[in-house]
């Protein structure tokens, strides 16, 4: 991945791709991700024999392990929040502890259905502080608070984890990737920013009715045979997102950079942003039609965006100006998948 992996569409538009390749490669965001391949490695350990698909999903891989049930599946999800973020902003840190819970169910096409919490905190003041929140939002969410494991003692350093559990009739999943399906963005560009944070924020003036019924979008995609995969883009930004999805099956993709969805501004934030309601989708070629009139009378934008390939290679193109991004069987980001 090197500045001969681009091919030429006039000087400036291939240095400025290249540049910002190299930039979005250098994210610590996306070197966070890493650190899945210790999980990983325990996976491969517990399961070395080839796996049916069934048995693909209860591992680590997707956003959630689903359980095959007779109805469809059972979900289970979990999130850590940084120690600083909980110290700092118990606020902020037990609303999106929750949310973000919720937009992994969402990411396999399922509803979720209630919440278990463990923190460490030092400060009572702000441990009820931080559980108020995840309160709240698993009020505006409509999902069920169910306690879970509390510790407060004075020379304790905060620390938040929160788990959830969800249902899915019909699998979202990274394992159904494949090549030849259309890769679509699906945001809420009625959002804004949070000050100046790479975050796209996209609860603000809405009821938590309408809350609830767009974080339940992918769910109605799934069961509509609409959508096959989805990936939910938060931390690692749409790249970073992108990698994962497709590593599980070893695909690679076109991403068209002057067709995704944005808002005004740079595309350097945008493309590292954290979105609160984003998600990228794999759709097979012949439900694109209806997946475009689902979305026609709707708040929400959801665009192709690119293509998925057998290379295993992600190529960026910028109005003709190409760059090859990543390149998966050379450098494995998390270690899951084939």
């Amino acid at each position: 991945m090197n500045s001969s992996s681009c091919v030429a569409a006039g000087h400036d538009a291939q240095s400025a791709l290249l540049n910002l390749c190299d930039t979005l490669r250098g994210l610590p965001e996306i070197a966070a991700k890493r650190a899945i391949q210790l999980a990983a490695a325990q996976a491969q350990e517990i399961a070395p024999v080839p796996l049916t698909l069934t048995q693909r999903y209860a591992l680590p891989g997707d956003d959630c392990a689903a359980f095959a049930v007779a109805d469809g599946y059972q979900l289970l999800a979990m999130e850590g929040m940084l120690p600083d973020f909980v110290r700092t902003d118990p606020r902020a840190a037990g609303w999106s502890s929750v949310m973000v819970n919720i937009s992994d169910i969402a990411a396999m096409g399922g509803r979720p259905t209630a919440v278990v919490n463990a923190y460490w905190h030092a400060d009572g003041a702000q441990a009820g502080e931080l559980l108020s929140h995840m309160k709240r939002a698993c009020d505006v969410f409509g999902v069920t608070f169910a306690g879970g494991h509390s510790s407060l003692r004075e020379d304790y350093r905060p620390h938040l984890a929160v788990a959830i559990m969800g249902e899915a009739r019909r699998l979202l999943s990274s394992y159904h990737v494949a090549a030849g399906q259309r890769l679509f963005m699906l945001t809420d560009l009625t959002g804004s920013w949070h000050g100046n944070l790479p975050y796209w924020g996209c609860v603000g003036g809405k009821t938590p009715e309408q809350i609830r019924a767009q974080w339940a979008v992918p769910a109605e995609l799934a069961e509509a045979g609409l959508a096959v995969a989805a990936k939910d883009i938060s931390n690692g930004g749409v790249l970073g997102t992108l990698i994962m999805m497709l590593e599980l099956t070893g695909c690679g993709a076109i991403l068209d950079l002057s067709a995704i969805p944005r808002p005004p501004g740079d595309l350097l934030r945008w493309l590292r942003a954290f979105q609160s309601y984003g998600f990228l989708l794999a759709v097979e070629p012949d439900r694109v039609s209806g997946l475009l009139n689902y979305f026609r009378a709707s708040h929400l934008t959801c665009c192709p965006v690119g293509e998925i390939t057998d290379s295993g290679t992600i190529l960026l193109d910028d109005a003709g100006a190409t760059c090859e991004f990543w390149n998966l069987q050379q450098q494995p980001l998390t270690g899951l998948g084939v």
